[in-house]
C-alpha cells in the first residue's frame, strides 16, 4: 500500500483505512502515483509545448437549452472542457462546472479559456444536480459553484473530502460526498461513485488528500457513465464498470491533455485509450471532452480531435458514436 512520504493531518477527510485510503492519503490500487516536483520541472522546461491561439471560436453558436428533456430523450450540450449540461428524465445535470476564465488558484495567471462557454451562465435551465469528479481547478471551480448555489440551489455530489473544500467556500450549497462503490438516490435516478485513475491537489501540501472518482447515473432513459479525468490503467476501471453495470447508453470520456506521455500517462488517457475504454465499458455512444478549451499540456489545440479520428478508424468505430463535442454543440443521444 502506498504511504505518503510525510504523515500529516488530512484537512479534508478523516475516515477508516481502505483499499484506496491509507489513513491520510488516497491512492490508486496497483496504479501509478503522480510524479514529483523534479519531474514537473523536467516537463515544464523540456520543450515540445505547442503554441495555442489566444482565441479559438467554436463552429457552434452558444446554445439556449430547453427547460427540460423528458421521456426516453437524452441530450448533452457542451459548455467547454469537462463541463456539460446533461438533460435526461426531467433533470438538468452539470458535470464539473467551470465558467471562470482561468483554471488556477490565481485570477491573473494559469491556463486561460480560449473559447467562450457553449452556454451563457444566465441561459442555463434550472440546475438540479452537479457532479464534481475531483478537486483540480479545471474541474472544481469555487466561483462557479457559488454562482450555481445562489441561483439554482442544486445538489452537489462529489467524492470524499471535496465536500469539505466546497462547504468552506460555499456553506449554503447542499453537498453530498461519496466513496467508491457507494450509491445514492436522487429525484428518480441512482448515482454510483466508481473508481478513476487520477489524483488530487489544490496546493502543494494537500496532494491526494481528497478522493477522485467517476459517476454512473441510472435513469429511466438509460445509464450514463461520467469520467471527469482518468489514466487508462490497463482498462481495469472500464472493465469493472461494464461488469457491474452491464454497459451504457452514453459514456462521457476525456481524451485530451495527454502529452508528454511519460508525464501524463498515469492521469490522462489519450484518444487511442479513450476509444479502447469506450469498447471495454460497452458504451453505445460517447461524448468526448477535456480538449480545446484550456491548454494544460503539450499537444496542439487540434491534435486530440485528429488523433481521435485515427483511433476510431483503427477500431472500426463510426464517427457518430464518439462525438468530440465543441462549445455550444448539442448531442441528442440515440437510444442504445
Amino acid at each position: 500500500m502506498p504511504v505518503g512520504k510525510t504523515k500529516r493531518r488530512n484537512p479534508y477527510y478523516n475516515g477508516p483505512v481502505s483499499d484506496h485510503f491509507d489513513g491520510t492519503h488516497f491512492f490508486n490500487p496497483e496504479g501509478i502515483e503522480p510524479l514529483g516536483f523534479r519531474d514537473l520541472l523536467r516537463w515544464q522546461f523540456g520543450g515540445g509545448r505547442e503554441r495555442w491561439p489566444q482565441s479559438v471560436p467554436s463552429p457552434y453558436p452558444a446554445a439556449k437549452p430547453d427547460p427540460r428533456v423528458d421521456g426516453e430523450d437524452l441530450r448533452v450540450t457542451m459548455v467547454g472542457h469537462a463541463t456539460m449540461l446533461v438533460q435526461v428524465a426531467g433533470l438538468n445535470i452539470l458535470t464539473d462546472p467551470v465558467w471562470s476564465e482561468r483554471v488556477s488558484p490565481f485570477a491573473f495567471a494559469g491556463p486561460k479559456r480560449v473559447v467562450q462557454p457553449g452556454i451563457a451562465f444566465d441561459d442555463l435551465p434550472p440546475i438540479d444536480l452537479v457532479l464534481v469528479s475531483h478537486n483540480h481547478y479545471d474541474h472544481l471551480d469555487i466561483a462557479t459553484l457559488r454562482r450555481l448555489g445562489a441561483k439554482h440551489r442544486p445538489l452537489v455530489v462529489t467524492p470524499l473530502g471535496n465536500d469539505t473544500i466546497i462547504r468552506r467556500a460555499a456553506p449554503d450549497l447542499q453537498t453530498t460526498s461519496m466513496d467508491w462503490g457507494e450509491r445514492i438516490s436522487h429525484a428518480g435516478i441512482s448515482i454510483d461513485t466508481e473508481p478513476a485513475h487520477h489524483w488530487s491537489a489544490r496546493g502543494t501540501a494537500d496532494r491526494r488528500m481528497a478522493l477522485w472518482a467517476s459517476f454512473v447515473l441510472s435513469t429511466p432513459a438509460g445509464k450514463i457513465y461520467h469520467v471527469g479525468d482518468t489514466g487508462f490503467h490497463d482498462g481495469i476501471n472500464y472493465k469493472a464498470a461494464q461488469q457491474k453495470h452491464g454497459g451504457f447508453r452514453l459514456a462521457i470520456l476525456p481524451f485530451g491533455a495527454y502529452e508528454p506521455r511519460w508525464f501524463m500517462k498515469g492521469q490522462h488517457q489519450n484518444p487511442q485509450e479513450a476509444v479502447m475504454g469506450m469498447k471495454l465499458a460497452n458504451a453505445a455512444y460517447v461524448a468526448g471532452h477535456h480538449f480545446a478549451t484550456f491548454q494544460l499540456t503539450n499537444e496542439a489545440v487540434d491534435a486530440p480531435a485528429r488523433a481521435l479520428q485515427d483511433a476510431m478508424s483503427e477500431h472500426g468505430i463510426p464517427p457518430e458514436r464518439f462525438r468530440p463535442l465543441r462549445a455550444g454543440e448539442v448531442f441528442n443521444v440515440p437510444a442504445a
